[in-house]
């Protein structure tokens, strides 16, 4: 019995498919030294604070590995990731206004942040719950995120607790431009409490109940255990890594 033509080929072809299985194997499996291209999308801190001093410590440490950045808000991330356009969605909530995940993901705790309330350095007056802070500010406008619903639900949350109803007039994504629009006398909002405020305007912490940031990393089940992904969500989660300051975009929201 002898091999045809077409037999002999398709035993040629055999071999270089074997080999490639085997390679993806070695190069797939958990405990596989990480290698490949990691598609990333996050709030600006994480990537600031997180991301970019990887990119610097994997191009010794594990130079196989290369990062994908791009920024986005906490539901845009998600979305990427369920479209699968982003192995990896660095997203936040609030402890007053908890995010749902879907079941095919998994989200894994990073890091908390106190936020606190900004205000004009005049109208500034320490003391009291947060509820007693947000009704001291009944009348005034309140500024709150462009691109994500978290902290307004905070807001109204916290406002229906002090009796009234918040009068959102503008909206903004950079907590530079919150700042800004503070200082002009737009009106007031959140901003996070490790946040070196300009001088004209104030942070009154926020306590009883506190508001707290959370921020996580979430990816797919099916893709937790791929070297480079675990890799980076463990380098994450150390914690020598610390809290970075703010909680949306650093420059902007968290």
């Amino acid at each position: 019995m002898r091999r045809t033509p077409a037999g002999r080929r398709l035993a040629e072809h055999a071999v270089t498919i074997l080999a490639a299985v085997e390679a993806a194997h070695l190069d797939l499996a958990p405990g596989a030294e990480p290698n490949g291209t990691l598609r990333t999308a996050g709030f600006a801190t994480a990537i600031r604070a997180h991301l970019l001093p990887l990119v610097t410590e994997l191009a010794t440490s594990h130079p196989g590995v290369h990062l994908l950045v791009r920024e986005h808000e906490p539901a845009e991330a998600l979305e990427l990731l369920a479209a699968d356009e982003t192995d990896l969605a660095l997203t936040y909530d609030y402890n007053l206004a908890p995010a749902t995940f879907e079941p095919a993901v998994r989200a894994t705790a990073l890091w908390t942040a106190p936020w606190g309330l900004g205000v004009p350095a005049q109208d500034a007056a320490d003391g009291g719950t947060t509820v007693e802070v947000f009704a001291r500010f009944a009348t005034h406008a309140w500024i709150v995120n462009s691109r994500n619903t978290a902290d307004e639900t905070v807001v109204r949350t916290l406002a229906s607790m002090a009796g009234f109803t918040p009068r959102i007039t503008h909206r903004a994504d950079n907590l530079d431009l919150v700042q800004g629009m503070i200082t002009a006398g737009l009106g007031v909002g959140l901003l996070p409490a490790t946040l070196g405020t300009v001088p004209d305007v104030r942070l009154i912490p926020l306590t009883a109940p506190d508001v707290v940031l959370r921020a996580y990393a979430v990816a797919r089940h099916g893709r937790l255990n791929w070297p480079p992904l675990a890799l980076i969500t463990e380098r994450s989660t150390r914690p020598d890594t610390g809290a970075p300051p703010g909680g949306r975009q650093g420059d902007g929201r968290p």
